[in-house]
């Protein structure tokens, strides 16, 4: 079913609700990357244009207590916002009340307004995560139309994304929609030959994604973190190296499966201990000591990698290939991105947070097609399953 987009609403002169995806990474009150801001300016700039009142909301960080509200104002958001749009952008630091209200009906057309961070209403009882019925009508209570601009937030059932849904017309905006298209397109009518590269510690945080991209994909290749469980499974000496002793078996279970479709690294750039420094240089994946770890792929898995990309339609890639964050181990997340960048005509996509963050830090964010703004949705969204966010939207 097609989902309604911003351009089908009639929005001129009317409060148009956006649920945005704010939650930037903070320090110190400050903005350390302010992508997912950029990222909604599209929606933003056209609803100014079309003379709509622009209300917009969203979460920041997990809110518990008093003491996190300190931290976690949106105010920095809306201040980020006005330099962007350069125009005046109003902040009101609620979420609800008489001064929302009136700063809200005091709106010309084209003026923008943020409010407060949606959770502080989990304080008092987890008002926004649970889904109030009660919280979620007052919010819509406050426009006339709602626009769903965060796939970052499409796989939670949230007061501001689901129940506001029930009672406005809404309509996804047009990243939700890139998101859909992209990252359904992917998972649902990828051009063939379409290769998955899946990194990121763990195997118990994508099996659903493994099994699923099994039966769709052409190749799985795997790096990170999760593929010295795969190692460990196949009866080898993986030293230190990251290991979830009671995902062996299932391991084992998605290699039968498999077959020659899951592509597993062959060499490893190992470490005495996690830091840059204890760097020790690459062995092949049957020679880990058993005093060492290893932090990321070798030169041999990134020329395999890369060969295994040649000719590839569609590539859809989730989580980094070692530990990044330190310039010794983050090589083969580099290989990776300059093997994709290389193709040509192909659609690429990166789905999640690391490996979104990996490629815009190391300079390769304009070499894909697409990079969602969404890690746990996005992932959610390559398992095949429906998110409540998207599901919520009305149909055209």
């Amino acid at each position: 079913m097609t989902k309604k987009v911003v351009t089908d609403l009639a929005v001129a002169g009317k409060k148009v609700l956006v649920r945005a995806d704010f939650n930037v990474p903070m320090k110190d009150g400050e903005i350390t990357n302010d992508n997912r801001i950029v990222q909604a300016m599209p929606t933003i700039e056209y609803l100014i244009e079309n003379n709509a009142k622009v209300i917009l909301f969203s979460h920041l960080g997990k809110v518990k207590t008093e003491e996190d509200k300190a931290k976690l104002s949106l105010r920095p958001v809306a201040t980020r916002l006005a330099s962007l749009l350069n125009k005046e952008v109003k902040f009101v630091p609620e979420t609800r009340g008489e001064e929302l209200e009136e700063a809200i009906n005091a709106l010309k057309d084209g003026e923008v307004l943020v409010f407060e961070n949606t959770r502080f209403e989990d304080v008092d009882g987890k008002k926004e995560s649970k889904n109030d019925p009660e919280l979620g009508k007052y919010w819509a209570s406050l426009g006339d139309l709602f626009v769903n601009d965060a796939f970052g937030t499409a796989y939670r059932d949230h007061a501001s994304n689901i129940e506001v849904a029930s009672h406005l017309e809404s309509a996804a905006r047009f990243l939700m929609d890139k998101e859909i298209k992209f990252i359904g397109g992917a998972a649902d009518e990828p051009q063939r030959p379409f290769v998955a590269i899946l990194g990121g510690a763990k195997v118990s945080d994508k099996i659903g994604v493994i099994e699923n991209l099994l039966e769709k994909a052409d190749k799985v290749i795997i790096g990170g973190g999760m593929a010295y469980t795969f190692a460990k499974a196949q009866g080898k000496e993986i030293g230190g190296s990251l290991l979830e002793a009671d995902k062996l078996d299932l391991a084992k279970e998605l290699m039968a499966r498999a077959g020659d479709k899951l592509i597993l690294p062959i060499d490893a750039t190992i470490a005495s201990g996690f830091s840059n420094d204890a760097v020790e240089g690459t062995v092949s994946m049957d020679e880990i000591p058993a005093d060492m770890q290893a932090l990321d792929i070798g030169p041999e898995t990134i020329k395999l990698f890369e060969k295994e990309l040649e000719g590839a339609k569609t590539v859809v890639w989730n989580g980094p290939m070692g530990v990044f964050e330190f310039e010794n181990f983050a090589k083969g997340t580099i290989g990776v991105c300059e093997a994709i960048a290389k193709l040509d005509d192909a659609t690429t996509i990166i789905g999640g947070g690391d490996s979104a963050a990996a490629a815009m830090q190391l300079g390769y964010a304009d070499d894909f097609t697409h990079i969602s703004t969404g890690g746990g949705a996005s992932l959610e969204y390559l398992e095949g399953k429906e998110l409540p966010g998207v599901a919520s939207i009305s149909d055209k």
